[in-house]
């Protein structure tokens, strides 16, 4: 960065790791109907951490850090801001993005003692999503003016399940499989109605299959 007075906003300027952590942190946080948040600086380099550190300590202002080893320059931290209506760093806000990061191994600023920064969040360059996430197509704003949008999110495909009437394909099939299904009926080993329902065509291929199963299983007993 050439200018110390300038903000990085880039997610790309941050490792991968944290890339897909911050994303998964605003999709998470989309779900759960915070929608107002945004970048505020992504990757910080060292001048500008030293610039930044020297406010309200040698230089006018209010403290805004405090440290110069600061994970920004190390690619591996976030800050964010909360968008209208709510004031910037709206702490019941910062609070509930703070308790989703913590279930996604996501380390907040607001739980450091002693130091307490809600707006920052950062991970280890060995962070990976925790099992039963998945990350889907999320918009990042990097101003108040943006919200957070899902464009598709992670819910798992319907599945399609063609269940079809099972066809004998021949007159002597019927006939045995329906022998078949009459001896087990009368032997005890499954119900009457699955021999009314195979003789009135209304009869699966999966299920067929299934009573095929169960008859012999029982058979073996």
């Amino acid at each position: 960065m050439t200018n110390v007075t300038s903000t990085c906003r880039d997610l790309a300027e941050l490792l991968p790791s944290a890339q897909t952590a911050c994303r998964l942190l605003f999709q998470e946080c989309y779900k759960a109907g915070i929608k107002n948040i945004f970048i505020t600086e992504t990757y910080r380099s060292q001048e500008r951490q030293n610039f930044l550190y020297a406010q309200g300590r040698t230089r006018p202002g209010q403290i805004v850090t405090w440290t110069l080893a600061s994970n920004h320059k190390s690619r591996l931290a976030w800050d964010i801001a909360v968008g209208p209506p709510h004031s910037l760093y709206d702490v019941t806000t910062l609070t509930r993005v703070g308790a989703i990061a913590r279930k996604l191994g996501i380390t907040w600023g607001g739980d450091w003692v002693g130091s307490i920064d809600r707006p920052h969040f950062e991970v280890k360059s060995s962070w990976k999503m925790p099992a039963g996430y998945k990350l889907g197509q999320v918009i990042v704003p990097s101003n108040s003016k943006m919200k957070v949008q899902l464009i598709v999110e992670d819910k798992p495909k319907e599945e399609i399940k063609v269940t079809q009437t099972w066809n004998p394909g021949s007159p002597a099939m019927k006939t045995e499989t329906e022998n078949y299904i009459a001896q087990a009926v009368k032997d005890g080993i499954i119900q009457e109605s699955h021999l009314k329902d195979l003789q009135n065509g209304t009869m699966t291929t999966d299920r067929l299959i299934g009573l095929y199963i169960t008859i012999q299983q029982r058979r073996d007993k």
